[in-house]
């Protein structure tokens, strides 16, 4: 099953990508003790035994709320030139027959959300046509974090942590949606309907974003790279090596685990293989893994 319900909110799992990301923890999570991966837990859903690879899923979240048909985060996109991010070049996926088997085609959706703009959550804002970057999907609004849009303008001049890892990803799959007249910048927080809401979790990035749900005595958080990693949510000290800044990224993930604790809240991130994601408690200092989502483990 990938696919739930709560309250008034239908939730599908939607799978572009599911493997190596070609980077062991010690690099993809510098400050990480090496012993803290050597918990049986971890394997094979978040790292693997035999190469000692992370583990990452490139999914988007499809809600149906309110009448309309959201994404969240899009993943990495076809025939795309990445230079710095060797893993994510030139993709040919079949991520639109997948949303298309959920029912959904590209003119069905309304709104797209991008948590923040790094290059594994905006790739299929666009696709290319006879040449040209165009909106994927031509009746939606996308709404964009107005501090990320600033920051990872090339025009701008800001030196990102990711360097050359985002790379052509402002030019070709953020400018050509505001070319359009499709985006929707917003700061500080945005209301969608009665269930759903942009908050702000800087950190990861300076526009980092989580959508909370909330309908009926149902409660839900999709916090894009709040979390690369089931680790985090019982380390929740650990960054990765994108966090453009370490200390407000791990005061974000304490914060928000946090709340998701006291709400019973599930806690779906952008890239968990398995389950997809959890439900936490507070567990001395930390947290430590109630249930996982009802989604069926990849």
């Amino acid at each position: 099953m990938q696919e739930i319900v709560l309250g008034d909110v239908t939730i599908t799992r939607i799978m572009e990508y599911f493997g190596s990301v070609r980077m062991t923890p010690d690099t993809f999570f510098p400050d990480s003790p090496e012993a803290a991966w050597q918990q049986p837990w971890l394997a094979p859903d978040f790292v693997d035994p035999l190469t000692g690879h992370c583990v990452s899923a490139i999914q988007t979240w499809l809600l149906r709320s309110g009448g309309r048909t959201i994404l969240v985060d899009t993943g990495v996109g076809n025939h795309k030139e990445r230079p710095g991010s060797a893993v994510w070049s030139h993709l040919d996926t079949g991520f639109l027959d997948n949303l298309a088997a959920a029912g959904v085609l590209p003119s069905d959706v309304d709104l797209v959300i991008n948590t923040h703009l790094h290059v594994d959550h905006v790739g299929w804002n666009t696709y290319l046509d006879d040449g040209d970057w165009v909106p994927t999907f031509p009746n939606a609004t996308y709404l964009m974090p107005e501090d990320d849009v600033d920051f990872w303008n090339p025009a701008n001049g800001h030196r990102p942590k990711l360097g050359r890892g985002n790379e052509n990803v402002f030019e070709d799959s953020v400018a050509p949606v505001h070319q359009a007249g499709q985006a929707l910048l917003w700061s500080d927080g945005h209301r969608i309907d009665a269930n759903l809401a942009l908050e702000s979790a800087p950190g990861h990035t300076p526009g980092s974003s989580v959508l909370r749900l909330e309908s009926g005595t149902d409660r839900a958080v999709f916090v894009g790279d709040l979390l690369h990693t089931a680790l985090q949510l019982v380390e929740p000290d650990i960054n990765s090596c994108f966090c453009e800044d370490p200390a407000q990224a791990r005061a974000t993930r304490r914060r928000l685990l946090g709340r998701a604790a006291e709400e019973n809240a599930l806690v779906l991130p952008a890239h968990l293989g398995g389950h997809g994601g959890a439900e936490v408690v507070r567990d001395g200092d930390g947290f430590a893994i109630k249930n996982w989502a009802p989604f069926a483990r990849l």
